[in-house]
């Protein structure tokens, strides 16, 4: 499961999670002294469905996607993971089995842990950090429940347009411009549809001046605002009402 290094990420993983921003220094330090890290290559897996770890995962570099297999071998992709992201929670806390897939998908891939233990440690001397992890499941749990509104109620463009706004948050890209991070396949089963349906909702968003792009996978959002807003009134007309 890819090479295993005493963690030279350890600080910047500690760093980039949110939840960390704010422990005390000497908390901090402990942190990292068991923080480990591990490189994957393209298409090789943190760990797979039904699988079990004691292990709580951050992304330091590169792409995750969390995914769900049918019977049929269909894979739905559940969730993207940046750096910064956080996983693993619920079978570390839990001690269940995973019930997804965690799938390296981006260029170089770096992933830190932090055992089971060592985490829970922490958290015992620090009500702050505990109440930070409270707060973000709760979010992860809100994320989920907005990601099936999104899904049953939006048509493709607009489930399309609210991939695209992620990324263009995700990667910071200043002026708009980013490098799609996941192949069209992968897009479309983010969004729920095909790769042909993809292109297609893509060459429209082009002949409407929402976006350019060079064919491939480098786009500029011409109209972000257009798009914001677009989609605060779908969330508050028809997957926020009671």
């Amino acid at each position: 499961m890819g090479c295993e290094h005493c963690c030279t990420h350890q600080s910047s993983c500690i760093t980039s999670v949110p939840v960390f921003k704010g422990m005390k220094e000497e908390d901090l330090q402990l942190l990292q002294k068991v923080t480990r890290s591990r490189h994957f290559l393209k298409g090789e897996f943190i760990f797979r469905e039904g699988e079990r770890s004691e292990t709580l995962f951050v992304v330091n570099e590169g792409l995750i996607k969390l995914t769900k297999t049918s019977a049929e071998g269909k894979e739905q992709i559940v969730r993207l993971l940046f750096p910064g992201d956080f996983f693993g929670l619920i079978s570390l806390l839990k001690n269940e089995k995973h019930y997804v897939n965690a799938e390296a998908i981006g260029g170089p891939t770096v992933i830190c842990y932090i055992e089971k233990q060592d985490f829970l440690r922490t958290m015992e001397k620090n009500a702050d950090l505990s109440y930070r992890f409270l707060l973000a499941v709760n979010e992860r749990l809100y994320e989920a429940d907005e990601s099936v509104g999104f899904l049953s109620l939006m048509e493709v463009e607009q489930r399309l347009a609210r991939a695209l706004v992620l990324f263009h948050e995700k990667t910071n890209a200043g002026n708009g411009a980013f490098t799609l991070p996941i192949s069209k396949k992968d897009l479309g089963s983010f969004i729920g549809t095909t790769p042909e349906s993809v292109s297609r909702k893509l060459l429209a968003f082009m002949s409407q001046k929402l976006i350019a792009t060079d064919g491939r996978r480098q786009i500029q959002i011409l109209e972000l605002g257009r798009l914001n807003k677009w989609l605060k009134w779908i969330k508050t007309h028809l997957i926020l009402q009671p």
